[in-house]
């Protein structure tokens, strides 16, 4: 099923002369994995910023579920619509790992109001990464960057997002934890349902791609992976 849609889209930053993004369509399905390669300055970024709602594009349009996302409450879509796994983590490191969790569900504004209720999701969701209770009960300073980075991921899933981006989300971490982090994204996709699209330079992000979108001078090139 279609959930996103770029029809069009060009891109230029304020006060600047060219294009970052020439004229670029693509679509997106939920259950599928998307990974978005090119050069450092081609633009792969800027398109992240667009797809989750953090810009809005001058030229062209982009869909949300049939929904233009210039007519739509862009603040309300990355609250609800959009989970985002960063490279650098970005947790609260003096908190705990289900504290990120549940802070995360009263900014999204979760559906999940009593306090308890909302622990117990965070330990289910941080469970289904691979972190045990006793791990979700201490502070991010004392976990492993394997282990906070599946924090990141349970955060992003916290409002139970159609869409998962990930802007390379293995940078920081050694072989045999990419791994199972690529394993974790992987099942996001073709058990869950969403629809991932992942900032990548690694060949081995691109391997688990159901399609890899290379950007080249401003625009796109798709194929379907087949590996």
């Amino acid at each position: 099923m279609k959930c996103l849609e770029i029809r069009n889209v060009s891109y230029r930053y304020e006060g600047g002369t060219d294009n970052v993004l020439k004229n670029i369509s693509a679509s997106f399905e939920s259950g599928k994995v998307y990974a978005i390669i090119g050069q450092s300055g081609a633009g792969k970024s800027t398109l992240l910023s667009l797809i989750s709602g953090l810009d809005i594009c001058r030229d062209g349009d982009i869909y949300y579920n049939g929904k233009n996302m210039r007519k739509i409450d862009r603040d309300e879509y990355r609250a609800k619509n959009v989970g985002v796994i960063f490279q650098s983590y970005n947790l609260l490191l003096n908190s705990t790992a289900a504290y990120n969790i549940t802070l995360s569900m009263n900014i999204s504004d979760s559906n999940i109001k009593e306090r308890q209720a909302k622990k117990n999701h965070a330990y289910f969701l941080l469970d289904k990464v691979g972190i045990d209770r006793e791990t979700a009960d201490r502070k991010i300073l004392k976990l492993s960057g394997g282990e906070q980075q599946r924090v990141g991921i349970a955060r992003a899933l916290s409002h139970d997002p159609n869409v998962v981006i990930a802007d390379e989300p293995t940078g920081n971490l050694d072989a045999k934890t990419e791994k199972s982090v690529l394993e974790i994204i992987s099942r996001l996709a073709h058990e869950d349902n969403k629809c991932v699209i992942i900032v990548t330079h690694s060949k081995k992000v691109t391997a688990i791609a159901d399609e890899v979108i290379s950007i080249q001078s401003g625009q796109l090139l798709c194929k379907p992976m087949n590996l």
